[in-house]
């Protein structure tokens, strides 16, 4: 279970943390990092510094954002799995770091988020999205289904990279529908989009955000991927809506903590990152990047939804036969 919070339920769950009975006490007396594993000015590194402003004075004194860049992401989770146990330390990381990389890369893949970390809660999530470009024909995802299959040859769909969700929800898309889709991996979503809105790529499957002001002039999503229909562009219908709620994948970045760090600091991050997520400004900053502030019910539902994602990635990476370059 999960708490997404929109703004009116900010308003009024941040002025009941505010009360003094059960707003938290600091956590740690020193300054904290908080460890990603991505370059500065990335979605990750925004995130993390959003958080960082916030849980000053509620979680410790202060707070630095420390990129530990390399080894798409691992290097990150495996400086904070050998961090110090006192809470001066936590990771912030996306979901497939935990869930999806170690099927894509097992041999590289040198942690397990269950037993050498400590789950303590989402800190925000936000889905992905089927588009094309302005000038498809296909204006409905059943539409653009017809085209695939009326096509001569295999199509090519793009997603941000190779043995990323996007891409991976791409070939559960294909082999949903029966479809010849061949992916082209980018690196980024941003040269993607490009040659999307260029007409030079028929699909691209990645995240809402790096899509979404395109759409409309330069392409046009056919489905999102999260639970609800995202406000601000309400003609764009869920896949669960469409009747297809195995496509309903969202991303999140969760903050964890090293093994064998103190109940009562996990409590107390998990507590902080509540009040903070509460806060309307941080849900507002959030929604500008199309992130939702959402918050794990505690951290042992968090931990239950490690496991139950990397089990259901399991099978899709292997039925794929996806085999990495490196």
């Amino acid at each position: 279970m999960q708490f997404r919070l929109g703004r009116r339920a900010a308003l009024s769950l941040g002025a009941a943390l505010a009360c003094p009975a059960i707003a938290t006490a600091q956590v740690v007396q020193r300054t904290a990092r908080i460890v990603i594993g991505f370059p500065a000015g990335g979605s990750s590194d925004v995130v993390a510094r959003l958080y960082a402003e916030r849980l000053r004075g509620i979680y410790a004194p202060s707070l630095v954002v420390d990129g530990r860049v390399g080894a798409a992401g691992r290097i990150a989770v495996e400086h904070v799995r050998d961090a110090e146990k006192d809470g001066s330390v936590y990771l912030q990381t996306p979901a497939s770091m935990l869930t999806l990389q170690p099927h894509v890369f097992p041999r590289e893949v040198r942690y397990d988020a269950l037993t050498d970390l400590i789950p303590v809660s989402t800190v925000c999530t936000f889905p992905f999205t089927f588009a094309v470009p302005a000038s498809h024909p296909a204006r409905s995802l059943a539409q653009l289904v017809d085209w695939l299959r009326a096509q001569p040859g295999e199509v090519p769909f793009a997603s941000p990279a190779a043995g990323s969700a996007p891409h991976f929800l791409g070939v559960m898309f294909a082999r949903k529908f029966g479809l010849r889709l061949t992916h082209v991996p980018y690196r980024g979503a941003v040269p993607a989009v490009q040659d999307l809105v260029g007409g030079r790529l028929p699909l691209f499957v990645g995240v809402l955000g790096d899509v979404s002001p395109q759409h409309g002039s330069g392409a046009r999503m056919l489905a999102i991927t999260s639970a609800q229909r995202n406000p601000r562009y309400a003609d764009v219908p869920t896949m669960a809506e469409l009747g297809h709620a195995d496509l309903s994948k969202d991303e999140w970045f969760g903050a964890l903590l090293p093994a064998g760090t103190p109940a009562a600091i996990v409590q107390g991050l998990h507590a902080s990152i509540a009040r903070v997520a509460a806060m309307p400004d941080m849900v507002a900053a959030l929604e500008r990047l199309e992130f939702s502030a959402t918050v794990s019910a505690s951290p042992a539902d968090f931990a239950a939804r490690i496991r139950r994602e990397r089990d259901e990635w399991g099978p899709v990476v292997r039925d794929s036969g996806f085999q990495p370059e490196n």
